[in-house]
């Protein structure tokens, strides 16, 4: 079976405080964009792995235990000891490290996979609880629909919010961000407008309203990541922001902006959609 896990964007990021744990509370929309990998698995029961994973696309050099489409895999059949050995082939077309949970799909992809293609009749609730133990943000995917995301990115309030008349314009100049040391810049604070109300509010006002708090530090180390974003609003984006801890940077648009030439270097990632 072969499933397409989609990026998603991030609609205003506020870190609202530092837990005891050393982890990090959070408040932003997580909104799913048609930007996808691919993911197929292939009952392999004559194999001597339990697992094996083939990469194609973009190329990810951790194909070991830590890739969370093994990591899922390996969490599934310690509960379900009957799933027969497999081989999956993961094309990777999202960026690596670049905001917008793409890895984070792959996991939650292949847990919702397994559960269809062998039958396992895990509910969605208890599917979201395998998730969290690959990652914050991994229940969302199995959701994959718009929520304002707190606690770590876990705690998930699906919204009503409707983009489709939109399209993104999404920029990845490949440059790594660490995400470990963005936090360390930040000081939390509470958002002066609740995320819920500011979504109400038209997109053209978005600009003024929603915040990525990632963007200042990341915006001093990364001056190129800052034009991005300027470009984008100069060639006539409702609102544009850095999804994540960067380094991508997206533009909503009201018209197709097909036409646009945006005259990034040759090695940026660019990806345009209706939303």
């Amino acid at each position: 079976m072969i499933n397409f896990p989609n990026a998603k964007i991030n609609l205003g990021l506020y870190v609202t405080e530092k837990r005891s744990d050393g982890f990090h509370n959070i408040s932003t929309l997580f909104y799913p964009i048609n930007l996808c990998d691919a993911l197929e698995i292939i009952p392999n029961p004559h194999s001597r792995k339990t697992v094996t994973l083939n990469n194609s696309g973009i190329n990810i050099e951790d194909s070991t235990d830590n890739n969370l489409c093994i990591k899922a895999f390996l969490l599934l059949k310690k509960d379900f000891p009957r799933l027969p050995n497999i081989t999956c082939y993961l094309y990777k077309h999202i960026p690596l490290g670049a905001g917008l949970g793409g890895g984070s799909a792959d996991g939650a992809c292949m847990l919702k996979l397994l559960n269809e293609t062998f039958q396992l009749q895990i509910k969605e609730q208890q599917l979201k609880d395998y998730a969290l133990l690959l990652g914050s943000d991994c229940p969302f995917f199995i959701l994959n629909k718009p929520c304002i995301a707190s606690g770590r990115g876990e705690l998930l309030q699906p919204v009503n919010l409707d983009l489709s008349p939109y399209f993104v314009v999404l920029i990845h100049p490949k440059i790594h961000v660490n995400t470990g040391q963005a936090f360390a810049k930040i000081r939390p604070k509470q958002p002066n407008t609740p995320l819920e109300q500011i979504i109400q509010q038209p997109i053209e006002d978005w600009k003024n309203l929603l915040k990525n708090d990632f963007e200042y530090s990341v915006f001093e180390e990364h001056p190129s990541i800052r034009l991005v974003k300027e470009k984008l609003y100069q060639e006539g984006a409702l609102y544009a922001s850095m999804s994540g801890s960067g380094s991508s940077v997206y533009g909503l648009f009201k018209d197709n902006p097909g036409r646009i030439k945006f005259n990034f270097p040759e090695e940026y990632f660019v990806f345009r959609s209706k939303l």
